[in-house]
């Protein structure tokens, strides 16, 4: 791992506040009691959530690729493309280069569940190359999950 996703997980970490995932439904969509079961079922079992930090400068140049809004706009893009519901927070991310030099950028705060690890590197893939990124950092949490309908 290079020391920018060193520095960037270290700095994001701090400041990551635990966030619902808004509007999101259980894959298929099934909202009834039995999909209420399932994913009772699901949550004893153990879910994983996953958490990925992109960064949105260019990897060569360091300048952003786009606007703060045109860079969540480009993600939410992806993301809905390839998931049933995502949520993304805004962060500032930092690192310290190998020479000593301090770096900033605007960064994206992903949070997705209720889907596996191929899927989020399939879509962390499409990021990079969307982003012009090295990589992208993905934390993998067991969580429990539940798609409460109120029943």
């Amino acid at each position: 791992m290079k020391m920018k996703e060193i520095m960037l997980a270290l700095a994001l970490s701090a400041a990551i506040a635990v966030v619902p995932l808004a509007g999101c439904a259980a894959q298929g969509g099934d909202s009834s009691p039995s999909g209420s079961a399932s994913a009772t079922t699901a949550a004893a079992a153990g879910d994983a959530e996953y958490v990925l930090y992109l960064g949105t400068n260019d990897k060569d140049t360091n300048e952003p690729v786009y606007s703060p809004e045109e860079s969540k706009q480009r993600a939410k893009a992806i993301l809905m493309k390839d998931f049933g519901g995502y949520t993304i927070q805004e962060a500032e991310g930092g690192w310290k280069g190998d020479d000593g030099t301090e770096y900033q950028e605007y960064t994206l705060v992903i949070y997705l569940s209720d889907t596996d690890i191929d899927t989020v590197h399939a879509a962390a893939k499409e990021l990079i190359d969307e982003f012009h990124q090295s990589s992208v950092l993905i934390n993998t949490q067991l969580v429990e999950t539940e798609f409460y309908d109120g029943e």
